[in-house]
């Protein structure tokens, strides 16, 4: 895969997440303004989430048979057609029709996402050469690509919030279906090579991971997302509107910035955890693996005393914003350690089916995290969330425990 292919890939990526950012504040204040129940709210994302599950594995199999830039080409399309079917949505229509409606587009949007992802991320391995002194590049590379992803989903928070107040809902959608338009044009021009076919016929039942290395990183990524989403989806943007007063634009601009500078961290966690210095393959991996492990006790540590803190009332703007902050730190480099550790466990034959099946696990995580952040926060309020948020990160750190330090073992 050229260096060159590899760029547009990541512009198309960019682009996507701006979209994908800008899409989820729209769908969440535009509804909530209509007065949807924080469960109800839920639900429109659940199917988002569910879409994930099934998309990852069957996308892993058709990226690894038929090549990848078929897998980014069609998560653009249906990206565009999700944005546009959202503006159908009428006035007249009864609530239960409207949720089920935005649940069924949101699930279309869902598989946009875990298609362009699942390109882009599993390109990394690509357009890196394999061998023994690429490690640290490599994890430098996928830490630079998933910090500025999430720093551009972070923008399109913003975005999307300041695109609702100044334009109303289907002006928003229509702008983003335009900008996303552009880029597909462009990457049709411009990727003309096909890139992650893999040199074996990949059956359909290979689907699921035979690397116990693998399950054991899918199963602690599933939980570490779970307890990021089970106050971040629903609890946390209806709570700052409803019981700080909040208007669109302050939620939206927080979230904003929130999601922004987990990217940021991202991006330097190589620097941070001080792994981008190992000389070779071994200690690269054996030192993220221990970074990986002791990172999520640290993070399960951070949540609870937030919850705490909430808990009690105790200066809530500081605990709270503040205490999220390092949350967002923390999980920043959790995140950046599992998305290099996927990549430094498979091989290139199966990158596509690996990075398929662990961002199945992903996706489970961010369903079990999204059906908990509506139903938590009606029946116990944002401290219930954060005490469900440290519980999750207990599971993921006890999980991580095991994960092999070298591939050999």
């Amino acid at each position: 895969m050229s260096k060159s292919t590899y760029a547009i890939v990541t512009l198309a990526y960019w682009a996507f997440m701006l979209t994908d950012g800008a899409l989820r504040m729209i769908v969440l204040l535009h509804f909530h303004e209509l007065g949807y129940s924080p469960v109800q709210l839920s639900f429109l994302f659940l199917l988002y989430e569910c879409a994930g599950i099934a998309t990852n594995l069957i996308g892993g199999w058709i990226g690894s048979r038929y090549g990848l830039r078929l897998t980014l080409f069609i998560g653009l399309t249906l990206q565009i057609i999700a944005l546009s079917a959202l503006t159908l949505v009428d006035s007249t229509w009864t609530p239960y029709l409207v949720v089920g409606f935005v649940m069924a587009i949101q699930a279309l949007a869902g598989v946009a996402k875990d298609l362009t992802k699942m390109s882009s991320k599993s390109a990394v391995k690509l357009v890196i050469k394999e061998d023994s002194n690429n490690e640290g590049k490599l994890f430098k590379w996928v830490a630079v690509l998933t910090g500025s992803k999430n720093a551009l989903k972070g923008v399109g928070f913003f975005l999307g919030s300041l695109l609702l107040s100044t334009l109303g809902f289907d002006q928003a959608l229509y702008s983003l279906a335009a900008l996303l338009l552009l880029v597909l044009t462009i990457s049709l021009i411009w990727i003309k090579e096909s890139f992650g076919k893999s040199n074996i016929k990949t059956k359909f039942t290979q689907l699921f991971s035979k690397s116990s290395a693998i399950n054991r990183l899918s199963f602690a990524r599933a939980f570490l997302f779970a307890s990021r989403d089970v106050w971040f989806v629903v609890g946390l943007p209806i709570f700052l509107h409803d019981s700080l007063g909040w208007d669109f634009w302050e939620v939206g601009g927080f979230m904003a910035i929130w999601v922004i500078g987990y990217g940021i961290v991202q991006a330097f966690a190589p620097k941070i955890t001080g792994s981008k210095k190992a000389p070779h393959r071994g200690p690269t991996l054996a030192h993220c693996v221990k970074s990986a492990q002791v990172w999520i006790f640290i993070l399960s540590i951070t949540c609870a005393a937030i919850a705490l803190a909430v808990t009690f009332d105790y200066h809530l703007y500081l605990t709270l914003l503040g205490g999220l902050g390092v949350f967002g730190f923390v999980f920043a480099i959790n995140s950046s350690l599992h998305s290099y550790l996927i990549l430094a466990y498979t091989d290139t034959d199966n990158v596509s089916l690996n990075v398929g099946f662990y961002y199945m696990a992903n996706a489970c995580g961010r369903l079990l995290g999204t059906l908990l952040s509506g139903t938590v926060y009606l029946l116990a309020g944002l401290p219930a969330c954060l005490w469900t948020a440290a519980a999750l990160t207990l599971i993921a750190a006890i999980s991580s425990l095991k994960l092999p330090r070298s591939l050999e073992s």
